[in-house]
């Protein structure tokens, strides 16, 4: 797997003693597209008592930066950015707009508040994994495409149809894992009996649903 990063845009509110948290979460790909979001948000909501924002970018979050945007130092942008961690994605914005609703929080509340929100918030966008994936292309007679086919299905998981053409044999595209090609490539001969061959044609980095998280995943998102 390259990485993983959040499905869909999305907008949550938590009420905390009287304050409006308004968290959204965005999907973003370069810190030109996420400054422009960030810019946005703040027009939109000028009135605000505070944007608080962290952002991801790169598979490994190389550009990585947060804002308290005047709450308290270490209250708003680093527990934005700490829960973004945990949650094990990037390519991920975070902002989480307060208004204030006349009672103090306490830094310990604010921490949590800005937590919650932004949990929510990605809760929300859902999450995909993105792999480094080879294109595999095929002509598979008719009489063995069913066979093929199955076999796609059983390992739909990892499997992303690209094309099917039906001419005077059919051909077939998929998209499939790096290390899961070579695997694939090979029981695809051995299931039609050498008569079919796929071939790589491209490699790219494709989106898959995420898969289920291991239990040490878990547990490091719930602390």
């Amino acid at each position: 797997m390259a990485y993983r990063t959040v499905k869909q845009e999305s907008e949550i509110e938590l009420v905390i003693k009287r304050s409006r948290f308004i968290g959204r979460c965005f999907p973003v790909t370069n810190e030109q597209e996420t400054l422009a979001i960030l810019e946005r948000i703040r027009r939109q909501h000028w009135d605000a008592t505070h944007n608080c924002y962290a952002y991801s970018l790169g598979e490994n979050g190389a550009c990585a930066r947060f804002s308290d945007d005047g709450e308290p130092s270490g209250t708003a942008g680093m527990p934005i950015m700490e829960a973004i961690r945990r949650k094990g994605v990037t390519d991920v914005l975070v902002v989480v707009t307060r208004y204030f609703g006349g009672v103090l929080l306490g830094a310990g509340g604010l921490v949590r508040a800005y937590s919650s929100a932004t949990v929510a918030a990605m809760e929300a966008a859902g999450r995909l994994e993105m792999h480094s994936c080879t294109k595999l292309t095929m002509r598979v007679p008719y009489a063995l495409w069913g066979r093929v086919e199955a076999m796609l299905h059983e390992r739909a998981q990892c499997v992303q149809i690209a094309s099917i053409e039906y001419e005077e044999e059919v051909k077939a595209s998929f998209w499939t894992f790096e290390e899961e090609a070579p695997g694939i490539t090979d029981a695809i001969i051995d299931r039609t009996d050498g008569c079919v061959r796929p071939w790589s044609e491209d490699h790219d980095v494709r989106a898959f649903p995420a898969s289920e998280l291991s239990a040490e995943e878990q547990e490091k998102e719930e602390r």
